[in-house]
């Protein structure tokens, strides 16, 4: 049977597939490609080269498949990585006195964030906190007048119940009244769950 004078060939060195009019390899620089038609007048080497090259990319491109696959898979079964909510935590903090301390996160319109805070040391001394959104909260790092979403009066153990009438970052600012020449460093622990009021049917 005639050999079609257009098919491609084959390199002899990296085996990629070579125009029927190619001098060289395009890929390698490799001369003298292996027309169509012609492996089996190669060397036996020649030919297992080839052979090997071939079935090497075949089952390159077979695993990327099958690997591919068992992501898409997994991702599909097991859902994707559950992120921690930056407003569900818990830890303790030291603010220093005349200064405060932040927890914030984006909360969705109706969802809400509950916890309690707890003045360690000194036992009884009193803790302020106040819940600003974006807008308030740079406001307030700029020392100008503010509107709340959320004051609760300075106490040492204090509730936090806190639904947010819209989506936005909100900002749990806690401060230490005192003045410095108090020297009253307040150590405090805290506690707070992010809710959702998303219903699932």
């Amino acid at each position: 049977m005639a050999t079609d004078p257009n098919a491609w060939g084959n390199c002899r060195f990296c085996a990629v597939a070579v125009p029927a009019d190619a001098k060289i390899c395009p890929i390698c620089g490799t001369d003298h490609p292996i027309r169509s038609g012609e492996m089996g007048q190669e060397t036996r080497r020649t030919r297992q080269r080839v052979r090997f090259l071939h079935f090497g990319r075949a089952l390159i491109v077979a695993v990327g498949i099958i690997a591919l696959t068992y992501v898409l898979a997994t991702v599909v079964i097991q859902g994707q990585p559950a992120t921690p909510d930056p407003l569900t935590t818990s830890g303790t903090m030291a603010i220093a006195p005349g200064n405060f301390s932040v927890l914030s996160g984006e909360i969705s319109g109706e969802d809400y964030v509950i916890g309690n805070f707890t003045v360690m040391t000194p036992p009884g001394a009193l803790l302020g906190m106040t819940v600003y959104n974006e807008s308030q909260y740079a406001s307030f790092l700029r020392g100008v007048a503010t509107s709340d979403q959320m004051n609760l009066t300075p106490t040492s153990d204090g509730r936090i119940i806190f639904s947010a009438p819209y989506t936005s970052n909100f900002y749990f600012v806690f401060t230490n009244g005192y003045p410095p020449s108090s020297g009253l460093t307040l150590r405090v622990y805290y506690t707070t769950q992010y809710n959702t009021n998303v219903v699932f049917d």
